[in-house]
């Protein structure tokens, strides 16, 4: 090994021990021991950072220890060993012991042969660990992204008491339980993705790179709808001083030594340095800000998608032209970029970098962030493979039930209980209406509200509508019947819930409403010349002899005798022409005395101006002709 690697390994050595002493956080679940009763309780396990867990669900499993091949470093092919399921046993849960080879290998194998999920059981007695990927250098990995199947370390006497009770020949059956591995406070989920514009890092890298597309259209949907706020973040270390102008420190950091990272290719004679990461990283980082800042901070998915494909460092391309090419087609400010930038060989502190490396520091249950790629969801750290679907099962998990939007309700990510059996809730099967409410988490028989009407009830026997508008679903569950162009309804639109049969009907108002035959009744129509007939839901009354019929009196008028009436009728006639002849009469005279009202004062203008016959000449001196 050359002076130069020696000298790399030693500053990495230096840049990792500075975060060592920070508090690295086990993200943990429960299992549940449900028999044998000699060690029936729940327990503590660690999650593996690899394979798929059940984050918001539950499995239920039987324990198996296999009497070979208990450390699952080699294939139970090899010794004709299936755990393979039987059409009505539990999942098999497979219980390994730690030690000889990696826990993705151990993982890997007990998929093969059939596991649903391992335990492996420490072989000291120790706090739980997490159980992580291996580097690169020392696994072929290939495997790693094929598994499938959840994963737990379980303390050293836990173990211990499982292999007991199973060689007593005790079936131990258990719930591995993620519900509540995520906090599912609210409608909306944080997030948070530690990355690296690093793409020379080998396996990692790769499937990093991988995720950031597959993950892009689903991120993108989620911000967008307001489901979720996403942050990026980027790993970086500060040089000790006493390194920070040696050549190892010059091409790893910026800013003189205060962020670092290691070399992409960990080799400073070829390809590109740390100091370039770090670059890129910033310029990441101060991308999403602007975007932020404008509104549209889901175009930090385009931009880092289109960075990894068209600027590889294996093509050269790992640049800032390159990059900008990338800011100017996606209409990003490039100006606003550049000064969050700075100047990365000031003897400055970068104010993006300075709070990057804050946030590296744990906060509250989060713990520190140490292993790149490190997804964080409601403060919280994810463990598992790093794939679309395995994220979003984790992310589901952190809304609050029945707030999910509806990307965590999809058949890849839920099974709809409410499929089968309607959930065992109450339903309505004529207005297609039910109280089985689908969720991430299971299923919920809650009362519905359908076009703004709310229905009350327990949501599993019975749910009624109640309210204004009511009447408008399902006639509100109450008895309405129509013949012909008529229609009557038990149900009152206002805020009473209770079916009442209208007038002219009894009944229960639910299932039925009967006419009530009023006539027979003799409850209208009793006047002596009255004649009744019973119609749906009401009467109608008539009078003999061509008699009127008043309703509000259940009378007929005159009905005394027919001359009685003959004489009223005369008698209105001539009051009628009376009242007529008096009219015109009394419009006569009025007329008349316009008339000579009129004619006065017509004839007294005129003898203003020009002398009449009836007057007399007036007296004084005249000329004869």
């Amino acid at each position: 090994m050359n002076q130069e690697k020696i000298g790399f390994f030693s500053v990495s050595f230096l840049l990792i021990l500075s975060l060592a002493v920070g508090r690295f956080v086990v993200e943990k679940n429960n299992l549940k021991v449900t028999s044998p009763d000699s060690i029936k309780g729940i327990y503590e396990c660690a999650i593996g950072n690899f394979g798929v867990p059940q984050y918001g669900g539950t499995l239920v499993g039987t324990v198996v220890y296999p009497k070979s091949n208990q450390k699952a470093c080699k294939s139970y092919s090899d010794f004709d060993i299936s755990f393979k399921s039987k059409a009505g046993r539990l999942p098999p849960f497979v219980l390994i012991d730690r030690g000889d080879c990696f826990f993705t290998l151990k993982a890997w194998i007990a998929q093969q042969a059939g596991a649903a999920a391992i335990l492996v059981a420490d072989n000291k007695a120790e706090p739980l660990i997490t159980m992580d990927t291996p580097e690169e250098d020392k696994s072929d990995a290939d495997y790693l992204q094929n598994i499938t199947i959840p994963s737990a370390l379980i303390t050293k006497s836990l173990g211990d008491s499982l292999k007991s009770a199973l060689s007593k020949g005790d079936m131990v059956n258990m719930n591995l339980d993620w519900t509540e591995s995520v906090p599912h406070p609210d409608e909306r989920v944080e997030y948070e993705l530690w990355t690296n514009s690093n793409d020379q890092c080998g396996k990692k890298c790769d499937t990093q790179i991988e995720f950031l597309k597959n993950f892009k259209g689903a991120a993108q949907i989620l911000e967008k709808g307001g489901h979720t706020q996403f942050t990026p973040h980027y790993i970086t270390w500060y040089c000790p001083e006493a390194f920070t102008l040696s050549k190892q420190c010059k091409s790893q950091c910026i800013n003189h030594g205060r962020y670092c990272a290691p070399d992409p290719e960990q080799d400073f004679t070829k390809g590109y340095d740390g100091k370039d990461v770090v670059v890129q990283n910033l310029r990441q980082a101060c991308v999403y800000r602007v975007l932020n800042e404008t509104g549209k901070p889901w175009v930090w998915w385009d931009y880092v998608t289109d960075f990894a494909i068209r600027c590889p460092m294996k093509d050269k391309k790992y640049t800032k032209e390159c990059a900008d090419e990338i800011i100017k087609s996606l209409d990003i400010d490039l100006k606003k970029v550049d000064k969050c930038i700075g100047d990365p060989y000031a003897d400055v502190e970068n104010p993006i970098l300075k709070a990057e490396q804050e946030s590296q520091v744990g906060k509250g249950s989060r713990g520190d962030v140490t292993i790149l790629p490190t997804l964080v969801v409601n403060n919280r750290q994810y463990r598992g493979k790093l794939e679309k679907g395995a994220v979003l099962k984790a992310m589901c998990s952190g809304f609050q039930e029945s707030t999910e939007p509806a990307i965590c309700l999809t058949e890849d990510l839920n099974t709809n209980e409410c499929l089968e059996n309607n959930g065992g809730c109450w339903q309505d099967k004529a207005s297609n209406i039910t109280a089985c409410r689908d969720t991430y988490r299971g299923r919920l028989c809650e009362c519905p509200t359908v076009q703004g009407v709310k229905f009350a009830g327990d949501g599993y026997t019975h749910c009624k509508a109640s309210g204004a508008l009511h009447c408008g679903i399902n006639n509100g569950g109450c008895w309405r019947e129509t013949r012909g162009s008529y229609t009557y309804s038990a149900c009152v639109d206002d805020h009473s819930s209770d079916c009442k049969c209208p007038l002219g009907f009894k009944g229960d108002g639910v299932k039925s409403c009967e006419d009530v035959n009023e006539c027979k009744e003799k409850k209208v129509c009793q006047c002596p010349d009255c004649k009744c007939k019973n119609t749906w839901g009401s009467y109608e009354c008539s009078c003999k002899n061509g008699l009127l019929y008043m309703r509000e009196h259940d009378t007929c008028i005159g009905s005394s005798k027919v001359g009685t009436t003959k004489l009223s009728w005369s008698f209105l006639w001539v009051l009628i022409i009376g009242v007529g002849v008096a009219g015109l009469a009394g419009y006569a005279v009025y007329k008349y005395r316009i008339r000579t009202y009129m004619d006065a004062e017509i004839r007294g203008i005129m003898a203003q101006y020009m002398p009449l016959e009836s007057q007399p000449t007036p007296s004084g001196p005249h000329m004869d002709i």
